[in-house]
Order: C-alpha cells, then sequence, then structure tokens
C-alpha cells in the first residue's frame, strides 16, 4: 500500500505570536527572522512520497524485495533516505539525480523491524520529513543451491572446460566464495586449476594449461547444508567424472590460408582452407569444439544478410564441426574448391574440401581445440558464445576466482546456452 498525494506546501497554523513570545521566552522579538525554529523546521511529508512497504497493522515486507521511495510530483524532491534496522545496522540505497526515487541496494534481514526516515524539499525549497517503520516476515523456506557440473560423463579434448551451473544467483563476494570453495575439481594426473565466474549463476573450471593427455577429471560439491546466505542453503550436486583423449590441436592461419592439425605435437595433416573475407573476418583465438553435425542447412537471412544479396546464400553443407554458438564451423565447402589455400572467401567458417572436411569431422571430438592466427577479425570472446575460456592468460583466469578476491572479467548474454544460426 502507498501513498500517492502531489508534493505542496503543507501550511502551518500558527496561535500568534503573543503565545509563541510565551513559549520561547522573553528574547524572542516576533514571527519569522533566522532566530524562529518553525522557519526551518521540516513539515509532515507523508502525502507527498510513496513508499511500497506495507502500512497496515500486522502486515510484513517480503525480506527478498527492495524497498522503494518514489516523489510523487515533479515540483518537489527527495533529498535523503535512511534505512535502519533496530540494532542500528544501515540499509545500503541508490538516490536517482533527479530526487524521484530512491531504493536499496543491499538485502533485507528476515523478522526484522525498520525505520525508514525520508527528507523531502517542496516546490519552494522547504524541508519535510517523514518516518516509516514496519517489519520483515520470516520466510516460507530457505532456498536451495543447487549444482549442475558439465559437461556430460565420457571423452573429451584436452581443452574442454568443465561448468557449474547454479540454481540459484550469487553475486556477494563472500557468499561467492563459500559457494567456490565447495566446488571441487581433481584430476589424475594433478595439474594446477582453478574457477572463474562467468556471471552470477555459472562457473568453469580449467586448467592452468590443457588438460593431461588421457587424464581422468571429477567434480563434485560439498556445499550441501552449508549456509550461502541468510536465505539460500548449499543444495545437491550429481558428482562428473570425464577422461581426456589425445591432445588435437587444429591451427588455422588465415593469412596462408591452411589448417594444421597436431595430435600430441606431431604435424598429422596439413589442409588448404578458407576463412572470412573482408566484412565477415573469421575471429582471432582459440576454440573449443562444441559439437559435430553431419548436416547443416545454412541459410544467410538467419545471421542478418538479406535475400537476394549479393552475400545471401543458401547451401546444404556437410561434415560440421561447431565452434561458436554464433554459427561458425569447420566444414566442407566445395563450392569455393578453388579459392581454397589461396583466398578467404567465406562469411566467417573455414571452409575446406568435402573430403578434408569428413577427415577433420571424424578425428576431432568435443573439447578439441581450434585455434585461428592471422586474421582482420575480433578475438574470441571468452564466454558467451561458446569456450572461449583459453583466450584468457593464468592471471585474468585466477582474477575471476572468488578465492584469489578477483571480478569476473565479462558477463555471459543471456542467451549464450542457445545454438544460434549457422555462417559458411
Amino acid at each position: 500500500m502507498s501513498h500517492s498525494v502531489p508534493f505542496r506546501a503543507r501550511g502551518r497554523i500558527l496561535a500568534g505570536c503573543t503565545a509563541l513570545v510565551v513559549a520561547l521566552g522573553a528574547g524572542a522579538a516576533g514571527c519569522g527572522g533566522d532566530g524562529d525554529p518553525l522557519a526551518t523546521a521540516p513539515y509532515d511529508a507523508a502525502d507527498q512520497i510513496s513508499f511500497n512497504g506495507p502500512t497496515g497493522a500486522g502486515k510484513t515486507a517480503d525480506p527478498d524485495q527492495p524497498l522503494e521511495v518514489v516523489a510523487e510530483d515533479s515540483d518537489g524532491r527527495i533529498t535523503d533516505v535512511t534505512a535502519q534496522d533496530a540494532s542500528g545496522r544501515y540499509v545500503a540505497g541508490e538516490l536517482s539525480a533527479d530526487g524521484t526515487r530512491w531504493h536499496s541496494v543491499s538485502p533485507l534481514a528476515a523478522d526484522t523491524r525498520y525505520t525508514v526516515r525520508v527528507s523531502t524539499e517542496n516546490g519552494d525549497g522547504e524541508p519535510g520529513r517523514e518516518v516509516l517503520t514496519f517489519r520483515t516476515g520470516r520466510p516460507a523456506a530457505n532456498k536451495r543451491l543447487d549444482v549442475t557440473f558439465g559437461p556430460e560423463a565420457g571423452t573429451y579434448g584436452v581443452g574442454q572446460p568443465v561448468t557449474a551451473e547454479l540454481s540459484e544467483p550469487v553475486r556477494d563476494p563472500a557468499q561467492r566464495a563459500v559457494v567456490e570453495r565447495a566446488l571441487k575439481v581433481r584430476s589424475t594426473p594433478a595439474v594446477e586449476g582453478a574457477w572463474h565466474w562467468v556471471d552470477d549463476e555459472e562457473l568453469h573450471y580449467r586448467p592452468r594449461d590443457y588438460w593431461p593427455v588421457g587424464a581422468t577429471v571429477e567434480a563434485y560439491s560439498t556445499l550441501e547444508g552449508i549456509k550461502v546466505s541468510d536465505r539460500v542453503w548449499g543444495g545437491g550436486a550429481k558428482p562428473l567424472r570425464f577422461i581426456t583423449g589425445d591432445r588435437v590441436i587444429a591451427v588455422t592461419d588465415a593469412a596462408a590460408h591452411t589448417m594444421t592439425v597436431y595430435r600430441n605435437g606431431e604435424e598429422i595433416r596439413r589442409i588448404p582452407v578458407t576463412t572470412g573475407k573482408p566484412g565477415f573476418e573469421t575471429r582471432n583465438g582459440v576454440k573449443v569444439v562444441l559439437g559435430k553435425e553431419p548436416f547443416v542447412r545454412m541459410r544467410s537471412s538467419t545471421v542478418g544478410i538479406a535475400e537476394g544479396s549479393a552475400d545471401s546464400y543458401d547451401l546444404p553443407v556437410h561434415f560440421a564441426t561447431r565452434v561458436t554458438w554464433s554459427g561458425e564451423y569447420v566444414h566442407a565447402a566445395p563450392w569455393s574448391v578453388g579459392s581454397q589455400g589461396s583466398a578467404n572467401v567465406s562469411h566467417g567458417c573455414v571452409g575446406m574440401s568435402t573430403g578434408n572436411a569428413q577427415w577433420f569431422f571424424g578425428t576431432v571430438r568435443e573439447g578439441d581445440l581450434v585455434e585461428v592466427v592471422n586474421s582482420y577479425g575480433e578475438t574470441m570472446e571468452p564466454f558467451g558464445n561458446g569456450f572461449g575460456d583459453w583466450n584468457l592468460d593464468w592471471k585474468q583466469w585466477r582474477a575471476g576466482s572468488a578465492l584469489t578476491g578477483g571480478k569476473p572479467d565479462g558477463p555471459r548474454p543471456e542467451d549464450a546456452a542457445r545454438l544460434r544460426p549457422a555462417q559458411v
């Protein structure tokens, strides 16, 4: 329930100068002037603001909801708001630059009495004051913070990160440290590694260098039953176990128009390729194989290229190995064989002959690495468009760990987990 009466100057009813002189003593000479306390006394601002807290007897506020105080008319503004609980702890808040809105930015405690003091100023510059009190309710139930590890069990390339998706957002650095400390990853043979907060609900874990060949990687959680915050307690998590295969790295040199594939440090094939042409340059940097699709229908309209334009296409594509969610593949491109090895004519993908694409498709697995160098394209994003985790050096990676006092280097877009259209 809220108040919603416009700002206006509230009249002050005075009994007259005679009564005032009696109250103040013989030294007071009359009404007004710098010495008159009524000239600066704040008026009651209850009718000039709205408040989203409870106002009825016996009602309580939801501690999960922020407080909000709003000025109801442009003739006046809020000048200050303080909110405290019964023990004197302040609630952090932000006041808009124009003084029309204040809202809390720190959480409220459950089953606690709060006092909110609001200072205002009307159109005449006169100060107003309102004091509001309310109590927060008890939570109906504590929230569980469950963890889902990825990928699924199986065999992956040495570039595959471990992922941990949380069922509730965790923003506070101290709470993040509690969660991170309980998420365990171990590998045999052992390697140095660390978690990195991608955003409030996802973490990635990777070693300093790629996983060893033939490693066993296990992830598990000890978070269950641990208090994360007043309202959130650790829930369950299904443990994860996967193994790594050979160290397969495919290096595409966009300037030389070649891809060189290495297995465990030994060159096993050199392939003539074509990469993105001007305006559609292939991204530089390290990408992790996300999946393999034997057949994909690639249409230019799905990536914003108008049908009928010089760059439009509608093509059946075979042996497509995906490396970004935005549609970058390594795939068969029989239509550009004449340019492969000599020119870049694609719309961002790495194209090769059907025979080479079939070989590549059968050679790599999820978690293997495709690195592009010497392209005029931007560098692969660390997060949000696949697994670009290896494009952060070790210092940058550790800066994203709550246990080392760092912050995430970049949030993941909300639709990161959704497959996006393909490009050729």
